[in-house]
């Protein structure tokens, strides 16, 4: 609470630093409109706005192009092609925004985040002089359906406390969603080019961060998402993913993230009290549940700052439904370590290097 509620935007200095904003973009969202236009509405007085699209056929060019003409005072530009430096899609997506960027500063945003009128400025003012990256906390949007509430019950309880508690200690849980770096310290690492062979860039551009001797720091406003359309298996499909990539790129993730869950410490606890004092293993399972889920309640509310946009009965649903289906989804990672991402597959080595497996376009699955 005291984290998400540490405003630093009271004192404002008169000159602040210049922001470019790198936003890569494929295909169109049905709120991907609103946005983008978010970033055309932000309350700073010096940015740039470089859209990155790969395909020249895409759709969300006229997007692009369109909120270009409707703020003409804004300096925005688009890119179109890509520039192959690595296995990275997304990298070889920047890479021409990043090296036209003219700021020491960069925000790299997802086509999926909605951003709040001072996010950036609030970013800005945890960028001290020790800081190397400003990172907002994944979040979601108040949306209709129940996919929607699954998504932000997720982020604001297993994932919310695992990305706080990580910042607290000052271990490495970065999010490539909406991220703000200093350019110097990426250059001095390679470049963003060097970091288009690993597929989880961002883990390892935070690493690189860390590397040069500046810290990390969690900006106290969420990053929100907004995605128009999902399901609850394309969000599964997407934990798998993320899940992989941990396993591969730090690898005693797959050791403690079993562990760590709710059902897996409340069964090894109870055999361990019953053992040690005879105490009934049910009873003890039964309250552990309970105690975490009215914690995993107090933290989302925290994290929402306002109310929920569920009743109470949605969120034990939508809360038993996450906590029951994570363990499968953690199997279902280790059983087949092969990533599939917007429809092309990945094989990654232990360190994150990653190459891509070329096989028929009939054996691809489409992931979200």
């Amino acid at each position: 609470k005291w984290k998400l509620s540490q405003k630093r935007t009271v004192d404002v200095p008169e000159e602040l630093p210049g922001i470019s904003i790198i936003k890569p973009l494929v295909g169109v969202d049905p709120n991907l409109f609103d946005n983008l236009e978010t970033y055309f509405n932000l309350k700073y007085p010096q940015l740039e706005i470089l859209f990155c699209i790969q395909d020249e056929l895409d759709s969300v060019i006229m997007i692009a192009q369109s909120l270009v003409l409707k703020y003409p005072k804004v300096d925005a530009k688009i890119f179109i092609g890509k520039k192959n430096v690595g296995v990275n899609p997304k990298i070889n997506n920047m890479i021409q925004g990043y090296e036209a960027a003219k700021y020491d500063l960069f925000l790299i945003s997802d086509s999926s985040i909605k951003m709040k009128e001072d996010t950036l400025l609030d970013m800005v003012m945890h960028m001290t002089d020790k800081v190397g990256l400003v990172q907002q906390m994944p979040y979601v949007t108040d949306r209709p359906g129940f996919v929607s509430h699954l998504e932000k019950i997720f982020f604001g309880t297993q994932h919310g406390k695992m990305y706080l508690t990580a910042n607290c200690l000052g271990i490495n849980c970065a999010s490539g969603m909406s991220t703000l770096f200093r350019k110097e310290i990426v250059e001095s690492a390679g470049g963003l080019a060097h970091f288009g062979k690993y597929l989880a860039e961002d883990y390892l551009l935070a690493q690189a961060v860390l590397d040069s001797g500046y810290s990390i720091q969690l900006c106290s406003q969420s990053a929100l998402q907004n995605s128009g359309s999902t399901s609850i298996a394309s969000f599964h499909e997407r934990l798998v993913r993320w899940t992989k990539l941990r396993n591969a790129t730090v690898i005693t993730t797959m050791f403690f993230e079993p562990i760590y869950q709710c059902v897996a410490q409340g069964v090894l606890m109870a055999f361990v009290v019953e053992f040690l004092f005879s105490w009934s293993p049910l009873v003890f399972f039964l309250v552990h549940v309970l105690v975490w889920f009215l914690l995993d309640y107090i933290l989302i509310c925290v994290i929402q700052q306002g109310p929920l946009p569920f009743s109470k009965f949605e969120f034990l649903v939508g809360w038993l439904m996450n906590e029951l289906s994570y363990p499968v989804l953690i199997l279902r990672a280790y059983w087949d370590p092969v990533i599939t991402w917007r429809s092309r597959r990945y094989h990654i080595r232990w360190g994150g290097i990653t190459s891509e497996i070329n096989g028929p376009p009939s054996t691809l699955k489409l992931t979200a």
